[in-house]
């Protein structure tokens, strides 16, 4: 309870922190309007109301008009249970309602209690024309739809409506931000592009030139000033990697589409094996099983693996062996490069930036990447790849905006507040149309007319005559013009069925009764107006 307390504490300070000087303006002049309708002397006023009494019923106006923006259901119901509210107030209530409530329970909840305090207050005792009481609740239901439950209904239209304008503009601003984001990663993922190739080819190559120079290094034939030179190459040739790492850093993002040239697949390991032992690594090449054709992304990741195996052989294990294998098992490729511990107690350390590439590289072509120490001291890093292309995940774009779709843009925002209003007016146009067709008055017909004869006893004429004495025109106006009543009778006055507009007046039958006996049957015709 106190959650729901402080929510709507919240709710408030939040609309007066809206508030602008148009909406309460606009607050201000439909507060002035629905008082001067509805309260004496105004043209809807009901109860006639003066001094202390009418400045009540204003203080009411003054506390429900700005309360329905906090609780719209309460004010609403509380208006139609006011005594002396009036058609402005119950309308402006049912329209802010529906505007406000978001909740369709609630909205149907709200709703229907409004229409029980109506019924409940309906004055039964006072139905127009003295109809029956299914009539009384057909004009009951008319008066309803006309000042709540359309407006309701307009204000819940509105409402959605301007939902689904806001949703849609959030969504194209959502759709541009996004647009700009996947532009970006294009642009990242291409400069991950050249920053693998920098990585897998060039870095490649400096670690070739490195061991070749350390090698040279070693020639017994070589002088002092020989020895300096080829140190200064290594040395620059160190320096060149790690400033290569440097740049792929700033380069690297994830990793773009794979480049996939023609000449880097698994084929070409055995060059790329023959370069590293040119460069005096002592490497050896390991084939197994039947060779199997591959799709070219497996054949370059593939390759991808052998040359980072190497080239991180050569900078974290200088003088080990190393190991390439390329074993077409039943089911899948394994590649694998292992090393053994450096045998100068040269650098070792972890693994640089290429493997987290690699990594990506196996996993876009269907496999799957082993990297880890051995227990001998060396590394290893093996790749099992499919032998069949697979697809590439996919990344979820617009399942986000999927799953917001029914609740952020409805197809179908506000057709069921129009297929209410619908149902609401056909039933009103529908109760109108029914009490239109009954009769206001009762009349004697032509053929009860006929079969009443000058003579006949009371009792059976007024059994042929209507229960009921409503004319359409009023007891003096029945009798004004009629001829004198019979001496010593009782005379009453009907109306009779047929009427004509050419005449220009109401055909009106008296009966007189004397004795118990009819002694007169007489038609006239009484003009309007006299």
């Amino acid at each position: 309870m106190r959650t729901r307390v402080e929510a709507l504490l919240a709710d408030t300070l939040a609309r007066f922190r809206t508030l602008t000087p148009v909406r309460l303006v606009g607050d201000l002049i439909v507060l002035v309007a629905v008082v001067l309708l509805d309260l004496w002397p105004g043209p809807w006023a009901e109860v006639k109301a003066s001094g202390w009494l009418l400045i009540a019923h204003v203080a009411a106006y003054l506390v429900l008009v700005p309360v329905r923006h906090v609780l719209p259901a309460t004010a609403m119901i509380a208006g139609a249970a006011v005594p002396f509210g009036g058609p402005a107030l119950i309308v402006v209530l049912s329209y802010t309602a529906g505007r406000r409530i978001e909740s369709w329970v609630r909205a149907v909840v709200s709703t229907a209690i409004t229409f029980v305090v109506v019924v409940l207050l309906w004055d039964w005792g006072a139905r127009p024309l003295d109809i029956e009481p299914v009539y009384g609740m057909l004009i009951l239901i008319t008066i309803f739809g006309v000042g709540v439950a359309l407006p309701f209904l307009v204000g819940r239209y509105l409402a959605q409506r301007e939902a689904l304008v806001r949703a849609m503009r959030d969504r194209e601003a959502r759709m541009r931000a996004e647009h700009k984001m996947l532009s970006r990663q294009v642009r990242l993922r291409e400069r991950s592009r050249i920053a693998q190739d920098m990585h897998d080819s060039l870095g490649h190559r400096l670690s070739l030139i490195s061991v070749h120079a350390g090698a040279l290094a070693l020639d017994p034939s070589l002088g002092d000033g020989q020895r300096e030179a080829i140190g200064v190459l290594r040395s620059a040739a160190l320096t060149g990697m790690e400033e290569l790492r440097a740049i792929i850093g700033v380069l690297r993002a994830e990793d773009g589409p794979d480049d996939d040239p023609a000449t880097r697949t698994v084929e070409s390991i055995d060059s790329l094996v023959g370069d590293a032992r040119k460069a005096g690594v002592l490497v050896s090449l390991v084939r197994g099983g039947q060779a199997h054709p591959l799709p070219s992304r497996v054949s370059h990741a593939a390759y991808r693996v052998a040359q980072e195996g190497l080239t991180n052989a050569a900078k974290h294990a200088p003088g080990a062996a190393v190991q390439v294998t390329v074993k077409y098992e039943p089911d899948a490729l394994v590649v694998e490069v292992r090393n053994n511990p450096s045998r100068d107690g040269g650098p070792d350390g972890a693994p640089g930036v290429g493997l987290i590439g690699l990594t990506e590289r196996v996993r876009l072509a269907g496999g799957i990447l082993h990297v880890g120490a051995l227990p001998s001291g060396g590394f290893r890093i093996a790749a099992v790849l499919p032998y069949e292309e697979t697809a590439l995940p996919d990344e979820p774009e617009d399942e986000q905006d999927e799953a917001e779709s029914p609740r952020g843009i409805r197809k179908w925002a506000g057709v069921g507040s129009i297929a209410v209003a619908s149902l609401v007016l056909a039933v009103i146009i529908g109760g109108f149309t029914y009490l239109g067709a009954q009769p206001v008055t009762e009349v004697v017909t032509q053929e009860d007319l006929d079969r009443i004869q000058e003579g006949q006893p009371e009792s059976e004429v007024v059994a042929l005559l209507p229960d009921g004495d409503e004319p359409l025109v009023g007891d003096g106006e029945r009798k004004s013009q009629a001829s004198p009543e019979p001496p010593g009778a009782r005379c009453v006055y009907h109306i009779t069925d047929e009427q004509s507009y050419l005449a220009k007046g109401t055909r009106v039958v008296r009966f007189c009764f004397r004795d118990g006996k009819l002694v007169e049957k007489k038609i006239h015709l009484q003009r309007a107006g006299s």
